[in-house]
């Protein structure tokens, strides 16, 4: 799968993704940070990227419809230092071969992964 990591993510989420098999970009690499959401979206879309983000906005499927966009891991942690992101996401790495994600939005918090198709 293609991912894109968002700016406000620690980079080795990208590099646990690679390990996996997965190509993963992230926003800093393209000269992406500080762009509006919008663009953010369009750039994922065009290039068929889940986006990987701590943004709750990508979290409302009246904005942005399950089945309209690539996908998209929304984390809502509790503790969002980089400690904790890295920790929650090795819990999700596994859940990429059992789950179906293109299309759909995952809702990562400190205890369940609700996915929204």
């Amino acid at each position: 799968m293609l991912f894109k990591i968002d700016e406000n993510l620690p980079l080795e989420l990208a590099e646990m993704l690679q390990a996996g098999g997965h190509d993963a970009a992230t926003v800093p690499s393209q000269n992406l940070e500080g762009k509006p959401d919008p663009l953010i979206f369009k750039v994922c879309s065009e290039e068929q990227r889940i986006l990987v983000t701590l943004d709750k906005g990508f979290s409302d499927i009246r904005r942005y419809p399950p089945g309209t966009h690539p996908g998209f891991i929304v984390l809502r942690l509790k503790n969002q230092d980089k400690f904790s992101i890295i920790e929650i996401f090795k819990k999700v790495i596994p859940l990429l071969q059992t789950e179906h994600l293109p299309g759909n939005l995952w809702i990562v918090d400190d205890y369940q992964v609700r996915i929204r198709s």
